[in-house]
């Protein structure tokens, strides 16, 4: 099998199993228990959070565990929107965000709160003045996705941060789920308050996720009950998976140094080749992230191309993995301004550092094989 829907979730490290086990096995212990049998787990979690921050270029005391992305964007979003509601009510965001933001973004929309969703170019890109021009004197929140989890595109999150920082009162939340370990983001360097981290996206185990909160960002909890994580994120700590997702993350940074090159390198052919196709589309910026390619094929939906290539061996996608399933076009591909058919069409392809030339090479060959075949039997019923 080849594996092409990295941006869905990523395959575990064997090591990261065999560390999520261990741990698990002989450190079950409550965190939070006064005995040392539970004080050996805290500290693994103490560890665990010092090795993230450290990768991370953070302060460990800036770090929370989270159970992955959904749960830290809703954190960051309604934790800000809740506990700053004095200050004012208007959250700017965009239009291309993931469902974990844009779906919380509309719940507070229901609670009194203005949210103003950006429009994007054909890049799918926001444009820094847009942003700054939509802030008003009631501005509390400012929420951008780093790299688009469908088409790839990357954000100018250095520039909007340096940007905000003309408004002392505006806090800034960054979703980097699917940029981390393959876009850099100097969180310090790019003026960032919170950002999000998911495990799974990274080779860890899904239910573990971070949530980044500058020191001195406060957040309302939205779990309560244990006072757990510096009391905004109640709940008994999820110790092996945190202990993994140090061990993962390390491990994906390492790959990102060894193996950057040829993702880039495997991006650009299957991008090179797929130009070649005349009945492809390509919907990702040439210049986005390097493990994402989105396309649409005229004349297919996506979904028919998705399970004649899974006939072949190779598993890719049509949109994200959250709303897959869902019988509607792709709102970030219509937010592009491309047209419902193209939308309906659209697979995406997305990578990661295991993958290899060969098999973007034998992807492109059962591409040719599947179209040749999809397209006879549409001659034969017409």
């Amino acid at each position: 099998m080849i594996y092409f829907d990295n941006s869905a979730t990523t395959r575990p490290y064997e090591e990261v199993l065999d560390t999520f086990v261990k741990v698990n096995r002989d450190f079950y212990g409550n965190p939070s228990s006064l005995h040392n049998f539970g004080g050996r787990s805290e500290g693994l979690i103490s560890k665990a959070r010092e090795q993230i921050a450290n990768l991370i270029g953070v302060k460990a005391s800036e770090i929370i565990f989270t159970s992955g992305g959904t749960e830290g964007n809703n954190l960051a979003i309604k934790g800000v929107a809740l506990k700053y509601r004095s200050r004012g009510n208007h959250i700017i965001t965009t239009s291309i965000e993931h469902p974990s933001v844009f779906e919380p973004c509309r719940q507070l929309e229901k609670m009194g709160f203005d949210v103003t969703y950006l429009p994007v170019n054909a890049d799918g890109l926001v444009s820094v003045e847009d942003v700054e021009a939509a802030i008003t004197q009631n501005t509390i929140l400012v929420s951008t996705i780093h790299v688009n989890n469908e088409i790839g595109s990357i954000q100018p999150i250095k520039e909007i941060g340096q940007m905000l920082n003309r408004y002392s009162k505006v806090i800034y939340h960054v979703d980097h789920v699917q940029g981390v370990g393959k876009i850099p983001l100097d969180l310090y360097g790019s003026s960032v308050d919170l950002c999000t981290f998911s495990a799974h996206k990274f080779h860890g185990l899904k239910g573990s996720g971070i949530l980044y909160k500058k020191h001195g960002v406060r957040l309302d909890p939205q779990v309560t009950g244990g006072n757990q994580e510096q009391k905004i994120r109640s709940g008994t700590e999820n110790t092996g998976g945190i202990v993994a997702m140090a061990k993962a993350l390390r491990m994906e940074f390492l790959d990102q140094k060894v193996k950057g090159d040829t993702l880039v390198q495997m991006h650009e052919y299957i991008f090179s080749e797929l130009q070649k196709f005349p009945q492809i589309v390509i919907n990702s910026p040439r210049n986005g992230a390097p493990h994402i390619v989105n396309f649409s094929i005229t004349g297919h939906k996506g979904e028919v191309i998705v399970h004649a290539l899974e006939e072949e061996g190779i598993i890719v996608s049509t949109t994200s993995a959250c709303s897959s399933k869902e019988n509607t076009p792709s709102s970030t591909l219509l937010a592009l301004g491309l047209n419902e058919d193209i939308a309906r069409a659209a697979v995406r392809i997305s990578l990661s550092y295991e993958n290899t030339m060969d098999e973007a090479k034998r992807f492109i060959k059962a591409l040719h094989d599947v179209l040749d075949r999809l397209n006879k039997v549409m001659r034969r019923n017409r």
